[in-house]
């Protein structure tokens, strides 16, 4: 095998959920994401929006599975000794589209070889192969340290948020929109006196704009005392779309420099915008009027290489207080406007 050698790692990833401007919804899910030569793998397939096997929200014997699958001690899935590396976020069949590719054992390196977009049993590398991508090979001690650590403790997330607020409607139409997104909402008033197992199941902590900053050091005195260290969120206006995005960029476990949305600024106009790697960029404006009613409107949707660029905005659209919300597959950022 030719293949040059390959660093090979693992680490936290999500696929951002959350409320469309449109009014669809986008599942949230949590996933463990391979990293190749330092770089998420995703990365290298342009603006593809999917997951890894390594997801969070599925059973633990399936998870199990797939690790030891990736570690080759199970049979390929697939012909041709072929493994899902990438799948449908949605619904994780085989028939929407999955990224694929051999596995195979070289002495004791593993080598990842013949990457295809896959429909069906069979791929055709020739109409449908990533002729650009690997083959990698992994120096077997290192591949087998990484998959193996996630057999040895908790690879889930904390995918649960606590609502804190004075307004009970709006919270209770939050919680409802996060949970169809796939992420657990509790409402309440109070953390004292939580045990801090149940305290250990949230990964953020939102709070409304009324609630006063006595309230707020007393919920996180509860957290400090039961040795959570959980993301807090200061909610920006009573609007559902704002508010699941700013929780979906709370629960971004990775790191920066794995992202490929890492910057939004909104000022004089314009929307300046950061991306690491080519993907799709969706950018929505969200203002309160004087009657305090939403309004939404798309103000970008395109792709952009890696780079910063500038997006105008519509002075029309951006004026009074107004929010940007800017989103690609993996990553989600939200910025109040300045005037």
């Amino acid at each position: 095998m030719s293949a040059e050698y390959a660093t090979f790692g693992l680490a936290p990833a999500m696929r951002a959920g959350g409320v469309l401007a449109n009014g669809d919804y986008q599942v949230h899910r949590d996933f463990v994401d391979f990293i190749v030569d330092g770089r998420p793998l995703l990365f290298q397939l342009s603006d593809l929006d999917a997951v890894s096997p390594l997801a969070s929200d599925v059973p633990p014997a399936i998870f199990t599975a797939q690790v030891r699958s990736l570690l080759l001690e199970a049979e390929a899935p697939l012909d041709g000794g072929r493994y899902v590396i990438y799948g449908c976020p949605e619904c994780q069949s085989l028939e929407c589209g999955a990224v694929t590719a051999a596995i195979e054992k070289a002495g004791d390196d593993y080598v990842w070889r013949d990457f295809a977009w896959q429909t069906d049993e069979h791929a055709d590398l020739e109409l449908n192969g990533y002729h650009g991508i690997g083959p990698f090979r992994f120096r077997g001690a290192e591949y087998r340290s990484a998959l193996s650590s996630l057999l040895d403790g908790d690879s889930g997330a904390r995918r649960r948020v606590l609502l804190i607020g004075a307004r009970v409607a709006v919270l209770a139409k939050l919680a409802a929109a996060l949970r169809t997104i796939g992420i657990g909402a509790d409402i309440t008033h109070d953390a004292s006196g939580v045990p801090a197992d149940e305290l250990r199941a949230y990964g953020a902590v939102a709070f409304g704009r009324a609630v006063a900053e006595q309230e707020r050091a007393a919920v996180r005195d509860s957290f400090a005392r039961a040795g959570v260290d959980v993301a807090y969120v200061e909610g920006l206006a009573p609007i559902i779309p704002l508010l699941v995005a700013q929780i979906e960029h709370a629960l971004d476990r990775s790191a920066t420099e794995q992202r490929r949305l890492t910057r939004l600024v909104a000022a004089d106009g314009e929307a300046g915008i950061e991306v690491t790697s080519t993907c799709r960029v969706r950018v929505t404006a969200y203002r309160l009027d004087r009657l305090r009613r939403t309004h939404a409107h798309e103000v970008f949707d395109g792709v952009l290489d890696a780079g910063r660029h500038r997006v105008a905005l519509d002075a029309g659209v951006v004026k009074g207080e107004s929010f940007l919300v800017a989103r690609t597959s993996g990553s989600v950022l939200v910025e109040a406007m300045a005037h």
